[in-house]
Parts: C-alpha cells; sequence; structure tokens
C-alpha cells in the first residue's frame, strides 16, 4: 500500500469485512456504515471495495458479489475459494498448480489469462455433518 491512504471509511469497510462471519455484500456494509454515521451513498462504498480490491486486502466472490479479507495480505496471490451452499461459510485456498494449469490451457489456446475466478461450491465439514 505504499503511498496508499487508508481513509477512516475504508478502513470501517475493511473492519466490517474482517468481522463477518460469511462474505458480506455492497449494500449490507453500506447499511452498517449508515447506521454509524449517517446518510451515505452507494458510491462511498463501492470506492472502499474498489481501493480494498486494487491494494489486495480483500477479494470479491463473484457467485454472489460479496466480499471477503484476504488471508494472506502479504503474499501477491490469485486464490480460489470453497463455499458452503448451505451456510454461506467461505474458504480461500492458494493452489499455484491451478493458477498455473489455466494459463499454460489457456495460452495454448492463444489466450492470455489476466484473471481467474474460480469458486467450488459444496458443503462445509459443520454442515456435512448435520447432513449426514
Amino acid at each position: 500500500m505504499r503511498g496508499a491512504r487508508l481513509t477512516p471509511v475504508r478502513r470501517r469497510v475493511f473492519e466490517l469485512i474482517l468481522a463477518a462471519e460469511h462474505p458480506i455484500g455492497a449494500y449490507a456494509l453500506l447499511a452498517a456504515l449508515q447506521g454509524e454515521r449517517g446518510k451515505l451513498g452507494p458510491p462511498t462504498v463501492y470506492r472502499a471495495l474498489d481501493f480494498l480490491l486494487a491494494h489486495k486486502l480483500i477479494h470479491k466472490i463473484e457467485s454472489v458479489s460479496a466480499f471477503v479479507a484476504c488471508d494472506d495480505v502479504e503474499h501477491p496471490h490469485e486464490s480460489q475459494f470453497m463455499i458452503c451452499d448451505d451456510c454461506g461459510a467461505t474458504a480461500e485456498i492458494q493452489d499455484d498448480a491451478i493458477v498455473e494449469t489455466l494459463r499454460r490451457l489457456g495460452a495454448d489456446r492463444g489466450f492470455a489469462v489476466a484473471r481467474q475466478v474460480i469458486e467450488a461450491r459444496g458443503l462445509c465439514p459443520t454442515c456435512r455433518a448435520v447432513h449426514c
């Protein structure tokens, strides 16, 4: 984050994401901020999210349009996610072999893969225990 400024709103959005038990959406973040700070518009939250994404402090879970904190902000990486269909729990995994395989497969077909979104859905261990 060299030279970047973590403003009070950006910091609070990040704190709310860190505190969330599951991926949290922009409008849930907006509601929490409005409860604390009064009337704010969606662009305020989206600008904060864009900043946090750009600095790799958070990840977007594309399938549910929600956000989670990055598990390893010290090391730039591409992540994959396991998402529970029952409770919404999300686990970040970092598998460089998956990343490299997709890049290689893309290159074999003439594509230059710049971004990967991998989300595997199923049941987490807790929900699996309940359903068995």
